[in-house]
C-alpha cells in the first residue's frame, strides 16, 4: 500500500485503488446474499470472520511507509471520493434492506441475515469512513461524516471520539479504552453508556464557555433528535417491521465499532506523572497492525498508533509504528478473538506483559503531537 511518486514527483492515483476494495468485497458478499435463504445469514458472517482473516493470514503484512511526495490532483481526488462514496453506498443498502425486512415473504433466517449484512456493512464502511471524516477539517467531510453515523443512530460519538477520546486515551477516564482483563460485554456496556454521558459533558462545557445554557444548543440531543426522526419516518413510510430492523441494524453496526475500539487500546496505559496528568500520548499506546488487506478495506485504522499521535493526518497518509504494540493478526481474527475471553487472554496477556513499563518513547519530530491550535494537515 505504499503511495509511489509518479514522474511529476506527485503520490500517483493508482496508490488510492487499494482503498476502494471494500466496496468490491461488499458488493460480492451482497450477490451472494442475494441468494436468499441461508446464504443471506452465511454471507455476512463468513465473509468478515472467515474469509478476511484467511486472506490477511496468505497476504500478510506490509509495513511500508506512504511517500512524503504530496499526491497528484487525481490521487488527492481518489483518495477523497474513496470516502464519500460510502456514503450513497451505505443509503443505498439501508433503503433496499429496509424494503426487505418489511416483506411479508421474507423468512426470520432472511431477516436475520440481512439484518447482520447491513450492520457489520455499517461497522466496516459507514463508522469506519465517518471515523476518517469526523477528524476532517472540511465542512463537507464532516457534514458526510455525520449522515453515516445518523444512519446508526451514533451521531454523538463523533463529539466524544475527537474531544474526549482523543484527549484520555490509554487514562482510567477513557470510556473508550478497554482495562486489563475486562471482558468484551463488559466493556462495551461501559464505553457505549459512559460514552453518551461523556458527549454530554463535553457538549455541556462547550456551550457553558461560548455563554449558552440552552440545553437545546447541545448536539448530543441533535443527534438523539435527527436518529429519533429517521426511525419514526422509516415507521411510518415502511412500516413497524423496517423501522425495528434499522434499529437492529444500528445495534449490529455500533457493537461492531465497539468491538474494534475494545481492540485498539486493550490494557495499555499512559503513565501518570502528577494527580490527573498523563504522560504525552504516543505510538506505545494504541495496538498497530500491518496486516495489507485489512488496512485497505479498513482505510487504515489498524495504524491506528499514527492516527493517535497526528489525528488529523488523512488515512492514506498513516503510518506503520514498528515501536507499537502489535497484534498477531487483522481486527476481523481479533474480533474472533474477543469474542472468546479464554483466547483473549492467552494471546494478549503474554505480549502486554512482554511490553512491562518502557521507557519515554524516542523523541523524534514525528512523534510529536500537534499543539490544539495548529492547522489541519494540508492532505485532509
Amino acid at each position: 500500500m505504499e503511495d509511489r511518486p509518479d514522474d511529476s514527483g506527485g503520490v500517483h492515483a493508482r496508490s488510492a485503488l487499494p482503498f476502494f476494495l471494500i466496496y468490491l468485497v461488499s458488493g460480492f458478499g451482497f450477490a451472494l446474499a442475494l441468494r436468499g435463504g441461508a446464504y443471506m445469514f452465511v454471507a455476512p458472517l463468513a465473509m468478515t470472520f472467515v474469509a478476511v482473516p484467511l486472506f490477511d493470514a496468505l497476504i500478510g503484512l506490509d509495513p511500508r511507509n506512504p511517500s512524503e511526495a504530496p499526491p497528484t490532483r487525481l490521487a488527492r481526488a481518489l483518495f477523497r471520493l474513496a470516502t464519500w462514496v460510502a456514503v450513497p453506498s451505505q443509503a443505498a443498502l439501508l433503503a433496499w434492506a429496509l424494503w426487505f425486512a418489511a416483506r411479508r415473504e421474507t423468512s426470520p433466517v432472511e431477516l436475520v441475515g440481512a439484518l447482520l449484512a447491513v450492520g457489520i456493512t455499517g461497522g466496516v464502511i459507514g463508522i469506519t469512513v465517518a471515523h476518517e471524516l469526523v477528524h476532517r477539517s472540511s465542512r463537507v467531510d464532516r457534514t458526510l461524516g455525520a449522515v453515516l453515523l445518523t444512519l446508526v443512530c451514533y451521531l454523538h460519538w463523533a463529539i466524544e471520539h475527537v474531544a474526549g477520546h482523543h484527549r484520555r486515551v490509554a487514562t482510567p477516564d477513557d470510556p473508550a479504552t478497554a482495562r486489563f482483563g475486562e471482558i468484551l460485554p463488559a466493556f462495551m456496556a461501559r464505553s457505549v453508556a459512559r460514552g453518551f454521558r461523556s458527549a454530554w459533558h463535553i457538549e455541556s462545557a462547550r456551550n457553558a464557555r461560548r455563554g449558552t445554557s440552552s440545553v437545546w444548543r447541545n448536539r448530543v440531543l441533535h443527534g438523539v433528535a435527527a436518529s429519533a426522526g429517521l426511525t419514526g419516518a422509516i415507521g411510518l413510510l415502511v412500516g413497524p417491521r423496517a423501522m425495528a430492523f434499522f434499529l437492529g441494524q444500528s445495534a449490529v453496526a455500533i457493537a461492531f465499532l465497539e468491538t474494534v475500539n475494545y481492540i485498539e487500546h486493550y490494557g495499555l496505559r499512559r503513565r501518570q506523572v502528577s494527580p490527573g496528568v498523563y504522560e504525552r500520548v504516543s505510538p506505545l499506546h494504541s495496538w498497530n497492525s500491518a496486516h495489507w488487506l485489512t488496512n485497505a478495506l479498513l482505510f487504515n485504522l489498524q495504524r491506528h498508533s499514527d492516527h493517535h499521535v497526528w489525528p488529523a493526518r488523512p488515512y492514506h497518509k498513516l503510518r506503520h509504528r514498528p515501536e507499537s504494540p502489535q497484534l498477531p493478526t487483522g481486527y476481523a481474527g481479533m474480533a474472533l478473538l474477543a469474542m472468546v475471553p479464554p483466547l483473549w487472554r492467552r494471546v494478549m496477556h503474554p505480549r502486554l506483559a512482554a511490553l512491562a513499563p518502557p521507557p519515554d518513547p524516542p523523541a523524534r519530530e514525528d512523534d510529536r503531537a500537534p499543539p490544539a491550535s495548529a492547522p489541519r494537515s494540508p492532505d485532509a
